[in-house]
């Protein structure tokens, strides 16, 4: 008897192995304290840190989710570096310049390539991790360029132009014929951006008007517009499509909008002024990080409730996801 039940303990015990092995895990960036933290999403509880550049914003993960790729923002002095972190040993591998590229924000992963603004520069970029090196770079010809979105397709990307008040739709190579681009004038301090799962619809929320434009991507041109909340920084699909959540930034709360109706459905309170959004893989719940409040909190979006608080680190903002997704 003895035997089998140190079997089955043994037999439990490689099961949650694997399970955590194979499992992702959260990483929050800790604008602050030039940290990433690396956070088990069941337990809530840190597992570790590692630096960054000063002022790490936003950050992506490698398509295998084993490289973090982290935009080094800077502070008083702006930034012109990528951290690129190793998920699985949590410690950063390399701090890749960007000469002539300044304050990197935005940054997402697409076929195997790394996509990122500089705001301070007007431009979005193209890190190429396979050959370790930056080899794409087109200016937007807007002030401050500052998230952008890669469209399913991955034939053009939009970017979001808060001193602007524009959206930019830059083509992406290979081109056929001479690259395409178009300004698109939307409200005031465009930030928050987000592409639906069909890749039809682009909404951009405006922190300096309280409003949210859709923007049809086939024509590229408003399709419409509607008041979501008190300054608006962030915007995010569900997994499915059928909501989108928004961060007020002053209202400190979650604005919940039925993608169809396009009606706000219910107001979640965060702490003070949330900004970044990340949905779990899974769809069920999204992590909102309470910049001001040193806290994410966790979002069951069945419920429309929060049902957890993780402490990561000073002023967290940027989140993603390391390792299985």
């Amino acid at each position: 008897m003895r035997r089998i039940l140190m079997l089955a303990a043994l037999v439990s015990a490689l099961g949650a192995n694997a399970a955590a092995q194979g499992a992702a895990t959260l990483v929050v960036l800790n604008k602050s304290d030039n940290t990433v933290s690396f956070v088990d999403p069941q337990t809530l509880k840190v597992l570790g840190t590692a630096p960054t550049g000063n002022g790490p914003h936003e950050a992506a993960a490698s398509a295998d989710g084993k490289r973090i790729y982290v935009a080094n923002y800077g502070d008083q002095k702006p930034g012109s570096s990528l951290s690129i972190i190793d998920a699985g040993e949590r410690k950063e591998l390399t701090r890749f310049e960007l000469p002539g590229l300044v304050r990197p924000h935005g940054i997402v992963e697409a076929g195997g390539n790394i996509y990122f603004t500089a705001e301070g520069s007007a431009a979005v970029a193209r890190f190429n991790p396979t050959r370790n090196t930056v080899d794409w770079v087109m200016g937007t010809g807007e002030p401050v360029t500052h998230m952008l979105v890669i469209t399913p397709d991955q034939r053009k990307v939009y970017t979001a132009n808060i001193a602007g008040g524009t959206v930019t739709m830059l083509q992406l190579p290979p081109y056929q014929g001479p690259p395409r681009a178009k300004q698109i004038k939307v409200g005031q301090g465009p930030e928050g951006i987000d592409i639906s799962p069909d890749g039809k619809e682009l909404w951009v929320a405006h922190r300096n008007d309280g409003t949210v434009s859709i923007i049809d991507t086939g024509s590229d041109q408003i399709a419409h517009t509607f008041e979501v909340g008190k300054f608006p920084i962030r915007v995010k699909f569900t997994r499915d499509g059928s909501r989108v959540l928004v961060s007020n930034a002053e209202g400190n709360d979650l604005a919940v909008v039925d993608a169809k109706t396009r009606q706000v459905v219910k107001r979640i309170p965060t702490g003070e002024v949330p900004v970044g959004i990340l949905m779990d893989p899974n769809g069920k719940r999204a992590f909102v990080a309470a910049t001001a409040a040193d806290k994410v909190i966790v979002v069951d979006l069945e419920k429309l409730e929060v049902t957890g608080t993780i402490q990561a680190g000073k002023t967290p903002d940027g989140m993603a996801w390391a390792g299985a997704k």
